[in-house]
């Protein structure tokens, strides 16, 4: 089993990075694959969660330790299987989801994709008092988020929207917050869809 992957990000999607390591390319899923776009072709460490089934064997990858093991907590309770964790991981603001499980505010969890009202239900029974120590720093994720090439606003946007829908959200809500997403400006897929994740939980 691994445990984490060093080597340099070259190709980055809305569903996926590649991590190319000693001539041959891993194909990891993430949360928000734009997060990684300041670290293409640098020296990456990218912890990461193995998944084999029969059709098919995944990686998903995280920053840190800790949001590896907020997202094998996830994967554990009935009903979330590793695209939802991922899904529910994206929205980087950990803090907010462990305070969720914790008050049992299902309305809140609900907000996630691919999260109902029993989901978050399961969610409360199985997490709470379980995650308090699994905050994750932030620093790390606004030390990722410094993109020095930014692509057009329209080719930024779009992505970040394509992303959106990797993640599962439904087009109808995609379509309700892309006109608060235009009127932000030109910005840098990673910060057009960490606003996009922000919107979605506001709704």
């Amino acid at each position: 089993m691994y445990e984490y992957i060093i080597g340099k990000v070259t190709f980055i999607s809305p569903y996926y990075i590649v991590v190319e390591t000693n001539g041959i390319g891993y194909q990891i899923s993430v949360g928000n694959p734009y997060r990684y776009s300041g670290k293409t072709d640098q020296q990456t460490k990218i912890y990461v969660h193995q998944v084999i089934r029969e059709d098919a064997h995944s990686l998903y990858g995280f920053s840190d330790l800790d949001e590896k093991q907020l997202f094998l907590k996830l994967i554990s309770v009935s009903g979330i299987g590793p695209k939802s964790g991922l899904a529910i991981m994206a929205s980087e603001d950990h803090g907010g989801l462990i305070n969720a499980i914790e008050s049992e505010d299902a309305a809140y969890l609900t907000k996630f994709p691919g999260v109902g009202k029993k989901t978050a239900q399961q969610m409360v029974l199985d997490l709470k008092g379980k995650l308090g120590e699994l905050e994750t720093s932030d620093a790390a994720v606004e030390a990722m988020a410094k993109t020095p090439n930014t692509p057009s606003a329209n080719q930024s946007l779009t992505e970040a929207l394509e992303a959106l829908s990797a993640l599962g959200y439904s087009e109808k809500e995609i379509k309700r917050i892309t006109p608060k997403l235009e009127e932000l400006g030109t910005q840098a897929t990673d910060e057009y869809l960490r606003n996009a994740l922000k919107f979605m939980m506001k709704r």
